[in-house]
């Protein structure tokens, strides 16, 4: 497990005064708790060039302004954060989150209520906020393809990536039962998008069925991106962020918009987190404008801060989930209807992926 202390804590005390002091020693501020009391705040992500980003966007910066220590861990496990909150010893306190998961009955048992007198909800995207989650960023499952195999006769729909005999080579799948697989059978099934939820779980494992044989399962993002940059698979269902940066190093693949299923992830308090008001502060800074702008800039994934303007390329625009080409074909994931069927659904994928 990955752990590193990001920022500095300075306190020097002159009588009855306390003066925060940033990295070189000046009075910090600016940000979102400049104001709070000082401490260290465990921060949990996914790892990788995610969690790389929001040290660089948002938790580095934080620090630095407000004179807070903050300590990474992770990956996101949900297992511990059960354990943690049950176990009255809960060590973290801002914890990324699918966007489903503090929804319905962990909403107060698992999680935090947000403060929303200190988080400013008024510029994020209405839709994605909950009352124990703030949104982290969004982005979408994307059908990559590889133009070099298919030529002028590229796949356009998820019935086509079903299709192995017209479009034949290996398929990328997130191992994961929330990675989009089972909407894109559905949509390939020509189940209409508003008519997806709930999920006919034998009508989609019986097109996945179909291309089980040619399933190249990947654990991770790291392991998603270098299938496409080997040509491991010639097509993947792909998040957003994973498939440019394999374009970005040269990958020879394409994003085919047409139904791409839009997700978003949360940040969340565990419930009973010893530093809940400073978490609170550190999401309201996390979910500002300035902090969502910096994170685009860093990794393609999507601001929820209305007000953020990331100074992007062209390219790296068109990956993103709020590029109108993408927004205007997307298929909202449903996070109610995981919170409350995640259980049977992960079962299910369990036993279809080793039967």
């Amino acid at each position: 497990m990955r752990r590193r202390a990001i920022g500095v804590l300075v306190c020097l005390a002159l009588g009855l005064f306390a003066l925060s002091c940033g990295e070189d020693g000046e009075e910090a501020g600016g940000g979102a708790g400049a104001e709070a009391k000082t401490g260290t705040l465990t921060f949990v992500s996914w790892g990788g060039a995610y969690q790389d980003a929001q040290t660089v966007a948002m938790t580095d910066p934080w620090a630095k302004e407000t004179g807070n220590k903050v300590v990474h861990d992770g990956p996101t496990d949900y297992a511990k954060i059960k354990v943690q909150v049950q176990s009255g010893n809960v060590e973290w306190d801002v914890v990324d989150v699918e966007g489903y998961f503090d929804l319905g009955k962990n909403c107060g048992t698992l999680f935090e209520e947000l403060d929303y007198e200190v988080i400013d909800k008024s510029k994020l995207v209405p839709e994605l906020v909950s009352d124990c989650g703030a949104p982290a960023m969004q982005y979408n499952y994307v059908l990559m393809y590889d133009k070099k195999k298919f030529g002028d006769n590229p796949p356009t729909s998820w019935a086509d990536f079903f299709d192995t005999a017209k479009f034949p080579g290996k398929r990328g799948v997130w191992n994961y039962v929330s990675g989009g697989q089972l909407e894109a059978a559905l949509l390939a099934d020509g189940v209409p998008a508003d008519e997806i939820y709930p999920i006919d779980y034998d009508r989609a494992f019986k097109v996945l069925d179909g291309i089980k044989d040619d399933i190249a399962f990947y654990d991770a993002g790291a392991q998603q991106q270098q299938q496409m940059e080997s040509g491991e698979v010639a097509m993947s269902i792909a998040w957003t962020g994973r498939a440019f940066s394999a374009v970005e190093n040269g990958a020879s693949f394409e994003p085919a918009w047409k139904d791409n299923i839009a997700v978003y992830e949360h940040f969340t308090i565990p419930k009973g987190s010893e530093n809940k008001d400073l978490a609170m502060e550190f999401i309201a800074y996390a979910t500002g404008a300035d902090a969502q702008a910096r994170l685009t800039e860093t990794i393609p994934y999507a601001p929820i801060n209305l007000d953020a303007k990331p100074k992007v390329g062209k390219k790296l625009e068109t990956f993103l989930a709020t590029n109108p080409e993408v927004e205007g074909q997307s298929v909202v994931q449903d996070m109610q209807w995981y919170a409350d069927n995640f259980d049977e659904a992960s079962t299910r994928w369990v036993e279809w992926t080793q039967g």
